[in-house]
């Protein structure tokens, strides 16, 4: 397992790399690494609850998991308490990794937060399903699923 120094100074390299506005990136497998040398870091999940009960979610220790929608289903409503729920369910100076589908939404809310104060907010490479394949399928080309990390079915 890599140390939490190690985690951190590779999301750094990619923040500096792709001028990220956020602390960095971290894969999969480094996110779940973080989980466990780091107790106080949490994994937002930012899909819609949608997602979850018909996709799944990582099978992580309930008190690191957080779920809070970045938008709503239906519509995609963008969820304006975002920041919010954000600080009522994690420690603004601890690690926060924000997870999505595809790696787009989570982004945005480590952007948000970020903005927000929170100075150790990184997303997931990849995604929870990852990219598309050849045929429209996800799961089967990358991501936290993919890469074969631990997860509950719907």
């Amino acid at each position: 397992m890599t140390s939490l120094d190690e985690l951190l100074a590779q999301a750094d390299k990619r923040r500096a790399e792709s001028a990220l506005p956020y602390a960095g990136a971290l894969s999969p497998a480094e996110t779940l690494d973080l989980l466990k040398v780091a107790p106080n870091a949490r994994l937002v999940d930012v899909r819609t609850r949608a997602e979850l009960d018909w996709v799944g979610r990582p099978d992580i220790p309930a008190e690191q998991y957080v779920h809070i929608e970045w938008s709503r289903y239906p519509g995609a409503v963008p969820n304006a308490e975002f920041v919010d729920q954000l600080r009522a369910a994690a420690d603004i100076d601890a690690p926060i990794v924000f997870l999505c589908r595809s790696a787009a939404r989570s982004k945005h809310a480590a952007k948000a937060a970020a903005a927000a104060g929170f100075t150790h907010a990184y997303d997931v490479l990849e995604g929870f399903e990852g990219d598309k394949d050849g045929e429209g399928h996800r799961k089967s080309v990358s991501g936290w699923c993919f890469r074969g990390l631990p997860w509950v079915g719907a």
